[in-house]
């Protein structure tokens, strides 16, 4: 149940998913925008937790560039907006239980998870083009330090 990786050059999967907020954002919402788009395994665990406070703390510096930041995970919109409202989380949570999504960009599948080989989600980032082509695809990122590292490969820091 492998699915193929995205890479430089491929067309984002287009998705329409519920948001936090109660609405649902699609990926054509924002054609003419660069789109960070990025999945993670679960809303208020300390890893996530880390990696969207960083993105919340780079959110003007990202948008100053034309940048904007979706988070996906299989959480539902209610856990969702709970973690947005505790941590002050301001740009799109979208929510993925059906893994629909997670699956078309390859961020689900078999990783390792403490030595063990386990089917879960692949934490990963894409940059995505106002054309909705995929500029990066970067899979088994790290939670800490992961928005500096992208940053820097954008440009940026």
């Amino acid at each position: 149940m492998t699915e193929t990786k995205l890479a430089p050059g491929d067309a984002a999967p287009e998705f329409t998913l519920p948001t936090a907020a109660g609405g649902a954002v699609s990926l054509e919402d924002y054609r003419g925008k660069r789109v960070i788009l990025y999945f993670y395994p679960a809303a208020m665990t300390p890893g996530c937790t880390k990696q969207a406070c960083d993105f919340r703390d780079s959110l003007d510096q990202l948008a100053a560039e034309g940048f904007v930041v979706l988070g996906v995970s299989k959480d539902k919109p209610a856990k969702l907006a709970t973690f947005a409202e505790r941590d002050g989380l301001t740009f799109p949570l979208l929510s993925d239980p059906e893994l629909t999504v997670h699956k078309a960009y390859a961020a689900y599948g078999l990783k390792k998870l403490y030595g063990k080989e386990v089917e879960g989600v692949i934490r990963s980032t894409f940059v995505i083009d106002g054309d909705g082509k995929v500029e990066q695809a970067l899979y088994n990122v790290k939670a800490t330090g992961h928005v500096a590292s992208l940053k820097k490969k954008l440009g940026l820091a």
